[in-house]
């Protein structure tokens, strides 16, 4: 019986931490209701025990709300999917590098990938950015003192990627 109440007092602050996101979601067009919530969190539950991992604390999904929130990719109609999504990625990929890197690491290398190589594609983010980066970390990849520095995937990408600026031009010159 002490278990089921403890288990219930730790879900309750762990919603209510939830639902307190709002306050700042909110001026991106982006909020919770209590049963969104309550989703959210029983999905982490179920990707834990997948994962076979164990969590204390305030756990990740906060951390997954507050770093993905000004998205230009993330809308109200996909939310709470998006935020399901992004912590069921986050922790297949704790385990593919062996916990080699922090959480804030890999959730700043998440958010750069999802905004900048991804455009918002979630899956491009699991199979290719983060799988390359999961094996380069793998293999001894430290980066520049930081995993969280800007750019750092260039140096491992496999996919030759198109000139933004000469995109526009070729389109100017189709469509002039």
């Amino acid at each position: 019986m002490d278990k089921n109440w403890m288990a219930l007092l730790q879900g309750k602050n762990q919603l209510g931490e939830v639902l307190k996101t709002n306050q700042e979601t909110q001026v991106f067009g982006l909020v919770l209701s209590e049963s969104d919530a309550e989703l959210i969190l029983q999905e982490r539950g179920n990707t834990l025990r997948e994962q076979k991992r164990v969590e204390f604390g305030e756990g990740i999904v906060t951390k997954i709300i507050y770093e993905f929130c000004d998205s230009q990719y993330i809308s109200q109609s996909d939310y709470v999917q998006t935020i399901v999504r992004l912590q069921e990625i986050f922790y297949m990929y704790k385990n593919e590098m062996q916990d080699e890197i922090s959480d804030d690491e890999l959730l700043h290398f998440m958010k750069e990938q999802f905004e900048t190589i991804c455009f918002g594609d979630l899956e491009y983010l699991e199979g290719t950015c983060l799988s390359n980066f999961a094996q380069a970390v793998r293999a001894g990849y430290q980066g520049q003192g930081c995993f969280g520095e800007r750019g750092e995937y260039r140096k491992f990408d496999e996919v030759e990627r198109w000139d933004y600026r000469l995109y526009l031009e070729a389109l100017q010159e189709l469509f002039g």
